[in-house]
């Protein structure tokens, strides 16, 4: 009880300190707060700048050179081998193969533009794409294979929703339509991108299923807010928004779009896709201080008040047009940072999740604005987007911002430069063997590893994502719990994640792997495994200063191990260690 006045009394010391009253009614609606002109006057808010929505069709050029004029270029081009390792761990998140890293610096002798433009193509065409750039929705929609809380039970089909991102991200499915189906893909033909609506964490043994009820909406408005609005509407839960004109009117009557598709039943976990309910649907209610035992005044669905009116007996089908709408500048103004936040490490606008007064105006709001109309100006196509992005001078410029691999980035990384990724698609998540001390912990049922070890190679986008506990090697690289939507994950820096890639046995076995593989191609010739290993680790030829020192290190390392190979596998696996291994440029 201590604890929690002390952190009350915190609370109450820092919105008095900014100056903002919590306002929490008993009648929200009747007390809900006019929207004002000065509401609408935050930057995120207005219309875009300039904004002109004419197709571009086939004019790549002008959308590059409107690019590189908003973004300033400070260096000249990065050679070829920075590149082709850039933009495929980019679009891909695989490294480029040694073949493919050849043939790519010779075709840019020729030709540079047209080379990397060639390059370009084959990427976003290849199934890798999707595999790579579904994990960034997937973060967004709070995805996983279980449920979390205390017995964190599995989702049989949650992973239908996984592989139809995926697949509508190759198929360059029209963005607005993407996230349509999101929202009301049952209402489109197409339910199982709804999975994103259930995504949430849930508790199916709860004994009050009007309270499980209650907290699946909450979080399903929360996140539609978090990822479509790129606001924290979820703090008007229980009173209004503190910063923005949000109110708690306006959270539930966002929530009531989703009513009835909401009636679990006990015991009974969340699907794939949701269930359109037309009988025994309670009224659309707002709830006083949040509670669920205290249903407020009724209300009808509506879009945020700060965004205009809404039309009469709108569904979930017109809210998902109107959030998809090209007119929504708040939209593609969030979807837009994210997207740079991807290519680039860093958003435009520091806090992705909250551009609202709380979060920060944009470093470069013209191009921010840009990027935001150049979608739909792209037919909306991420693919063309995409494109466009990376053939700008501002993208291949040697200076670019330093990004670390991700952990699923790093596991694949590790599987493709030894040779043993495994290509299969689709389908349930492979559950992969965990350390003894972590699969003590869990019922034993969830801790046996799929029994094809096949399967235990496959890219990390397909193995099971459980809420209550990740792998250890995404745990310490800072992949997100999945509780909530995250638009931004962190990258820290800790003295755990060198001691993992450089002790555990995936490591060593991801060493030993490629040093058998040019050991029994190459001999005992130092230079050339040297030479191999550099060029399939770090996408470039090794240097004379690191073979000089590679050699010198294999002779000592000899004496020290059982055999020269092993001594090898010990290069390998400093090499696996390095910065220039972790870091894409």
């Amino acid at each position: 009880m201590k604890n929690a006045w002390i952190a009350l009394t915190l609370l109450l010391a820092m919105n008095h300190a900014h100056g903002v009253a919590i306002r929490a009614s008993s009648d929200p609606v009747k007390d809900e707060p006019k929207i004002t002109e000065k509401d609408k006057d935050h930057w995120a808010f207005k219309p875009l700048a300039n904004a002109e929505f004419e197709a571009r069709n086939a004019d790549w050029q002008k959308a590059i050179r409107e690019l590189d004029a908003l973004a300033k270029t400070e260096s000249k081009t990065a050679d070829a081998a920075t590149l082709i390792r850039r933009i495929t761990f980019d679009l891909t998140g695989l490294p480029p193969t040694p073949e493919e890293i050849r043939a790519f610096q010779n075709s840019a002798l020729r030709n540079p533009h047209s080379a990397f433009e060639v390059l370009a193509d084959k990427l976003l065409a290849s199934p890798g794409y999707g595999e790579h750039w579904a994990q960034w929705w997937l973060d967004l929609a709070r995805y996983a294979d279980t449920d979390g809380f205390e017995y964190d039970a599995e989702r049989g089909r949650a992973w239908q929703y996984r592989d139809w991102v995926i697949d509508a991200l190759n198929r360059d499915m029209p963005f607005d339509e993407f996230v349509q189906k999101q929202i009301a893909g049952d209402l489109m033909g197409d339910e199982t991108g709804t999975g994103f609506l259930f995504s949430a964490p849930d508790m199916p043994d709860l004994n009050n299923q009007n309270e499980r009820r209650h907290v699946l909406l909450n979080d399903i408005a929360t996140a539609v807010g978090s990822v479509c609005f790129g606001l924290t509407v979820g703090c008007a839960q229980c009173h209004d928004h503190p910063y923005d004109p949000i109110s708690q009117a306006d959270f539930y009557r966002l929530r009531a779009f989703f009513d009835n598709t909401v009636l679990p039943k006990e015991r009974k976990p969340l699907g794939p896709f949701v269930r359109v309910f037309t009988e025994g649907v309670p009224a659309s209610t707002v709830f006083v201080r949040g509670d669920f035992k205290r249903p407020g005044p009724e209300i009808q669905p509506a879009f945020p008040r700060v965004f205009g009116s809404t039309p009469a007996n709108a569904d979930r089908l017109e809210l998902a047009k109107w959030i998809t709408s090209k007119d929504n500048a708040l939209f593609l103004r969030a979807m837009a940072n994210r997207l740079w936040q991807q290519h680039f490490g860093k958003p435009l606008a520091a806090v992705p999740g909250d551009l609202g007064h709380q979060g920060e105006a944009p470093t470069n709001p013209a191009l921010l604005d840009w990027l935001a109309a150049e979608l739909p100006r792209q037919n909306w196509s991420l693919k063309r987007l995409h494109k466009a992005i990376v053939m700008s001078n501002y993208y291949q410029q040697a200076n670019a911002p330093r990004k670390r691999l991700t952990g699923e980035m790093l596991r694949d990384t590790m599987l493709a430069v030894s040779g043993r990724l495994n290509p299969k698609t689709g389908g349930p998540g492979v559950k992969l063997p965990l350390p003894k001390e972590i699969s003590e912990t869990l019922i034993k049922k969830q801790a046996e590893p799929t029994a094809d070890v096949t399967e235990h190679d496959r890219r990390s986008i397909y193995t099971f994502a459980r809420r209550n506990l990740r792998q250890p090697l995404f745990e310490l690289f800072d992949r997100p719990d999945a509780q909530i939507s995250c638009a931004r994950r962190n990258t820290s820096t800790t003295a755990p994640q060198a001691l993992m890639l450089l002790n555990s046995e995936f490591a060593h076995d991801i060493a030993a792997k490629i040093a058998a593989d040019l050991t029994e191609k190459h001999g005992s010739d130092a230079s050339a495994l040297i030479t191999a290993a550099t060029l399939r680790c770090l996408s470039r030829e090794a240097k004379k200063q690191e073979i000089d020192a590679g050699q010198r290190f294999l002779q000592k390392q000899t004496k020290l191990t059982s055999s020269f190979r092993d001594a090898f596998a010990d290069y390998c696996l400093a090499l696996l260690n390095s910065n220039e291994f972790l870091y894409i440029d």
